[in-house]
């Protein structure tokens, strides 16, 4: 098992033949290939995260999202903003989000701090 530092686009495309046949192998945890395949994951999902970077998500994403995977509607999140109307404004963007309701978001609806937390860039279209 030979380990290279991943510096270029061709090392990255290389490690990721080699991740794809290990990850079809299956290898188990403690074996040369399972322990070849976290070794060259961990470098891959470094050089990833350098050259790929994923922007968090606006506040108002993060609250489209989790009403999605949640199936809840603009009703079913009312309570959390007090009346529909608010609830529109915040998803529209034309409302900002209260203390009170991130705190709410964050309880309710599991939503991190972190999202509900970041500045608006732009406004969002509903």
């Amino acid at each position: 098992m030979e380990i290279k530092p991943i510096r270029t686009r061709k090392d990255y495309r290389s490690a990721l033949k080699i991740v794809s046949r290990l990850v079809d192998m299956d290898p188990a945890p403690n074996t040369p290939e399972g322990e070849h395949l976290e070794l060259l994951g961990t470098l891959v999902e470094a050089w990833e995260r350098r050259h790929f970077p994923i922007d968090d998500p606006s506040a108002i994403e993060a609250i489209r999202f989790r009403m999605e995977q949640m199936g809840l509607t603009v009703a079913d999140i009312t309570p959390i903003f007090g009346r529909p109307n608010r609830a529109y404004e915040v998803l529209s963007g034309v409302r900002p989000l209260s203390i009170g309701m991130i705190r709410k978001l964050h309880r309710d609806l599991q939503i991190p701090f972190s999202a509900l937390l970041k500045e608006p860039t732009e406004r969002v279209k509903p």
